[in-house]
This record gives structure tokens, C-alpha cells and sequence, in this order.
């Protein structure tokens, strides 16, 4: 089956074709980083103006280097949710108009179980059962998979997901947006060791997260410095290399308390924060030592892409899952409110 996947939950719009035989075919997308980081976050207005922009061209270039005909098309996969409900009418009216004008089923994608199946488009995908850490600007979460549709929530944040404190971390240090790769590039040059943040709720039991206080944490040490004259770059990469090896740490601590509750050696970490070299490192040394494995997605497919959308929407496709012709989507969509492929 071909599918065509679409995702525009936020500020990238992504287009894909996906075969369940000759697997994917090409990839397409348009990041708006240039666009928003002016106002130093996403503006969901512009972020919807801009995904009508750029859809019909983004199909048009992947059907051009699949060699493929609109004909070709046997399905059509959307993000429904979560997201930025604005952003997610544009790809759910796009998809239910081009399926009702070429008679073929549709279906609306979960975009964190896009996320979650990522990997699978590598050459060596993980097999189930296995933890995820689902780690982004809108997400931290852990998740039993026993396969697609049949996940049990673990633990998650109970207030900014990482890649949110990644963002507002780099802002109230004087980094641009978005956040991560700048927090990243500046711990690149730090000094380990000058500062000592906490690990927050690592010194209690549970899969819980909370990274707000990290943040506060940061900006007092930032505040300090720079009442006391030292605002250097310096200064500012040793605390950037602070804050990224909490959060790191953070989350290695507990995927290490995941595997161990469930009894599984297999970890996926998805997500745009999956991209970080400091975490996949962290936990590739963790998953060394329990005689693991770590699975992750190439880094073009970390952040919000078409081809994971393509992928989970042609599994369910193929199950016989299919929408009608109205436009649902949703801003919060619990993951595991999803069908499993095999009732």
C-alpha cells in the first residue's frame, strides 16, 4: 500500500510517501524556525498560514522524486493530535479533501505514536515489547509498548516537558530560539563542573518528571553571574553545560527506573529531543551496562517529520482502520485512548 503522510501539528510542515513493500519512497519538509524565531516561540496563527503555503508544493516535490502519479496513492495518513489545533485543520482538510476527490480511505495519526514508530524506518528497527521516552517540546513522557496501540503510560511531566525547558532555559540565558541545538552548541564549550543543578525528583521513587524547577534554578545561577559582572560566553556555556547534563541525567535515571519496573532491556527514545548526542550517549552507556539496547531515529526524523506520520498511518491502514469524511483533530489526544491494529 502507498500512503502519503502528512504533519503540520506545529511549525514544520512534512510530506512523505510510505509503501508497506519498497518502504520510503521521499521525504519533504519545511521547517518555519526563520519564521517564529522573531518572537522567540511558535505563533500558531502564522504557523497555520504558513502550512497552507506549503503543502500542495511540498506533494507535488514527493510524488515528483517518487516517480508517482496522484493514481498511485492507495491511502492518506494525517496528524489528528495532539497540537496546535489551527495548524492540524490545514493537514486534516488537506488529507479529507484529496481522499474524497481520489476515492481512497484516509486516517488521522496520533503524532506522538508517529513519534514513537519513528525508528522503525531504520534498517534495524527495534521489536516489541520495549520502554519509550518520548521527549519533546510538547512531551515527556515513558510508555510500555507492546505493540502498536497497546502502550501504558509510565510516567510524564507534571509541568514543562524537556524540550519546553530547552526553549525558556536558552530565552532567560540570552540564546536563541529554538533552544536545544543552542543550549547544546553553547555545553559544547563549558567547563563541567562549575555548576551544580539539581535532578529533579530523582531523590524520590516513581516515573514522574518535573523540569520547572531546573529551569528556575538556572536563571537564579544566571542572575547571580550577571549581577556580579559575568555575563561572558563563557560563563554562559559552562551553566548551558549545567542544564543540559541535569536534564540528561534526569532522563537517564529514570528510563534506568523504567526498564527495571517493567523488566525489558529494549529502550526507543523519540521526539525532538531524541537528537541530543549528550542524552543518546548517556543512554547508550546505561543500556551497555543492563546488556541493552537503545533504538532511535535518524536525526532528520527526531523532529516533527511526514515520513513517521506515513509509516503509523499505513500500519493502521493496512489493519482496515479508516476515517469518514469529517475533519476531526484534537489539541490533547492521550496515547493510550489509540486501538490496538488487532482488537
Amino acid at each position: 500500500m502507498l500512503v502519503l503522510g502528512l504533519e503540520t501539528s506545529c511549525d514544520e510542515t512534512g510530506v512523505a510517501l510510505y509503501d508497506s513493500q519498497r518502504g520510503l519512497l521521499a521525504d519533504a519538509l519545511f521547517s518555519q524556525i526563520d519564521l517564529h524565531r522573531i518572537y522567540g516561540g511558535v505563533v500558531p496563527e502564522l504557523a497555520s498560514r504558513d502550512h497552507i503555503k506549503r503543502m500542495l508544493p511540498l506533494i507535488e516535490q514527493v510524488l515528483s522524486e517518487a516517480q508517482c502519479q496522484p493514481s498511485d496513492i492507495e491511502g492518506i495518513a494525517y496528524t489528528a493530535g495532539p497540537g496546535l489545533v489551527g495548524a492540524l485543520l490545514v493537514g486534516a482538510s488537506c488529507a479529507q479533501a484529496l481522499a474524497f476527490a481520489w476515492d481512497i480511505p484516509s486516517i488521522g495519526v496520533h503524532h506522538m505514536e508517529g513519534h514513537l514508530l519513528a525508528p522503525m524506518l531504520e534498517d534495524n528497527p527495534p521489536e516489541f515489547p520495549f520502554v519509550a521516552l518520548l521527549v519533546s517540546g510538547g512531551h515527556t513522557q515513558l510508555v510500555r509498548v507492546d505493540g502498536i496501540g497497546q502502550y501504558r503510560l509510565l510516567g510524564e511531566s507534571i509541568d514543562d516537558a524537556a524540550g519546553e525547558a530547552f526553549d525558556k532555559t536558552a530565552k532567560l540565558m540570552g540564546l536563541r530560539y529554538p533552544g536545544g541545538p543552542e543550549i547544546a552548541r553553547a555545553a559544547q564549550q563549558g567547563v563541567p563542573g562549575r555548576f551544580k543543578l539539581p535532578r529533579p525528583m530523582t531523590d524520590r521513587p516513581g516515573l514522574q518528571f518535573s523540569f520547572s524547577g531546573l529551569k528556575t534554578a538556572t536563571l537564579t545561577a544566571w542572575q547571580k553571574c550577571v549581577a556580579g559582572g559575568d555575563h561572558s560566553e563563557q560563563t554562559r556555556a559552562d551553566l548551558a553545560y549545567a542544564f543540559q547534563d541535569a536534564v540528561v541525567a534526569t532522563l537517564t535515571i529514570k528510563c534506568q527506573r523504567a526498564l527495571e519496573q517493567e523488566n525489558l532491556k529494549t529502550l526507543v527514545i523519540a521526539g525532538g529531543v531524541s537528537a541530543n548526542q549528550a542524552l543518546r550517549q548517556s543512554l547508550e552507556a546505561m543500556l551497555a551496562q543492563r546488556q541493552g539496547q537503545v533504538f532511535y531515529a535518524r536525526p532528520e526524523f527526531c523532529t516533527d517529520n511526514g515520513a513517521m506520520i506515513a509509516y503509523a498511518g499505513c500500519q493502521r491502514l493496512l489493519a482496515g482502520q479508516k476515517e469518514g469524511q469529517s475533519i476531526n483533530v484534537r489539541a490533547r489526544w492521550p496515547m493510550e485512548e489509540l486501538p490496538p491494529l488487532v482488537s
